[in-house]
């Protein structure tokens, strides 16, 4: 290998590299939005709705916790991040089914988007561990939309679901 290849490789790797970094670490008006242009809605889940209490309370825990629903909420189109939205969770858990009321809360979002609430850990029902959480659209600028998501392991002790909102 010459000199001329190798340097060039080196140079190669080290812009993927740094590359790679500037993705994660998404400095602010550079990289995050240019990802974000014309970003769509996020669909609504078939069976995301199942066992929905319109107006749960919102909590900072929801019984014992052990485990963390986390995500995000954005903007359809810019992919804004959007903050004060509320988010309702429920899921089957070592603490209720999905039908009962303390398995259900709610939370809002921070100014970055983000949402977290600690629950009791989520496990199967009709053979898969999964959540459920909605964004309640009645009355505001955003449509409803309702998120199912499915965990890889029953073990698992965080699920994030990922919300980006169409205006109403």
């Amino acid at each position: 290998m010459t000199e001329k290849t190798s340097t060039r490789r080196r140079l190669l790797a080290a812009g993927a590299s740094f590359g790679g970094a500037a993705l994660l670490a998404g400095p602010a008006g550079l990289i995050l939005p240019a990802q974000a242009a014309g970003l769509a809605p996020t669909p609504t889940m078939r069976g995301g709705a199942n066992n929905y209490r319109p107006g749960a309370p919102i909590v900072t825990r929801i019984g014992g916790g052990g485990f963390m629903m986390t995500g995000t909420v954005r903007r359809a189109g810019d992919g804004a991040p959007l903050s004060g939205i509320r988010i309702q969770i429920w899921a089957h858990t070592t603490e209720g089914r999905e039908e009962d009321e303390r398995s259900h809360g709610a939370t809002l979002t921070a100014a970055d988007g983000t949402f977290r609430l600690d629950m009791p850990q989520i496990i199967p029902i009709f053979g898969q561990p999964h959540g459920h959480l909605a964004y309640e659209g009645a009355g505001s600028s955003f449509k409803t939309c309702f998120l199912r998501p499915v965990m890889a392991n029953a073990r698992d002790k965080s699920l994030a679901a990922h919300f980006v909102l169409e205006p109403a």
